[in-house]
């Protein structure tokens, strides 16, 4: 699929390698380490949060565990985000995984404290009330796929590299990513992968049903992320409300058997028919026009 003009024109603006952060595409920066970048016009309800922690790589430390919790939150109670895309604005990698070197002078104690917070963390973003996709333009190992698994959609470049690496270093995935990881590609494979701390490409990812799309990389080193764009532009247009209800229906009944899940769907769908985006689409579709969908 070829990416729109608007879209071309959107992404190089927010391309590090550009130089040019417009204050029209950024309307908040949680910080130096975390962007979050609302985008407006007719990409207005998508949100970009970029990680930009070029020294180490966007390796999660004490520091940058805690800007990336505070983006989340802002995301979190900001109504007019319908879709967040999270990627890296550091070339060629997405996420590094976890600080070895800040690891190495932790103690025993700080070490679980870090892991629990950043378990928390992955926890958050899975947590979202809207619809997450991670971009991965580079490499996203350890803890940095685990941030992946915990987006509801994920684009892989076609040449990023990728693995819960964490059994070669005498350690298991502690931010989620032994239980994400098997509900996502089933058991078999997901031990297959965690016992060899397995690295894979883009195309594997796909192939194993970790990666939703393998686009091939481009000279930019953006293809996930214009393609990400590409999947939000085409859920944008859906009511927000459903979008949540969906994400609950479905995240809940994977939780459960399915009659249990049937249950969750008819809680769900009650919630949706007293709303004002129901009646909305109804007129919409009577009218034989698009709906103005606001959440409510």
């Amino acid at each position: 699929m070829l990416a729109s003009a608007a879209t071309k024109q959107l992404v190089q603006l927010c391309r590090p390698a550009s130089g040019v952060l417009l204050q029209r595409w950024f309307a908040q920066q949680a910080s130096d380490s975390v962007v979050i970048s609302r985008l407006q016009d007719k990409h207005n309800g998508i949100a970009v949060l970029g990680m930009n922690r070029p020294e180490a790589k966007n390796a999660f430390g004490k520091a940058f565990v805690q800007q990336f919790t505070d983006a989340v939150k802002i995301v979190k109670h900001d109504q007019s985000i319908r879709i967040l895309i999270v990627r890296s604005l550091v070339p060629g990698v997405f996420c590094a995984g976890a600080d070895l070197k800040e690891r190495a002078t932790m103690t025993d104690r700080e070490v679980v404290e870090f892991v629990n917070r950043l378990r928390k963390l992955t926890t958050s973003v899975e947590k979202l009330p809207m619809p997450t996709i991670a971009a991965v333009d580079g490499a996203a190992l350890g803890g940095g796929l685990e941030l992946a698994l915990g987006c509801d959609l994920r684009v892989v470049a076609s040449n990023a590299k990728l693995g819960l690496v964490e059994s070669r270093l005498a350690i298991i995935p502690g931010a989620g990513g032994t239980q994400r990881l098997p509900r996502i590609v089933g058991g078999p494979l997901a031990k297959e992968l965690l016992f060899t701390g397995r690295i894979f490409d883009g195309k594997k990812a796909r192939e194993y049903g970790i990666a939703n799309h393998a686009p091939e990389q481009n000279d930019a080193k953006d293809a996930a992320f214009l393609r990400a764009m590409q999947l939000a532009e085409e859920i944008l247009p859906s009511g927000p409300i459903a979008l949540n209800l969906i994400k609950t229906a479905v995240d809940a009944g994977l939780q459960t058997s399915i009659d249990q899940g049937y249950k969750i769907e008819e809680q769900c769908y009650a919630h949706v028919v007293p709303t004002r985006d129901r009646i909305e689409g109804l007129l919409a579709f009577k009218e034989k026009r698009a709906p103005r969908f606001t959440g409510e």
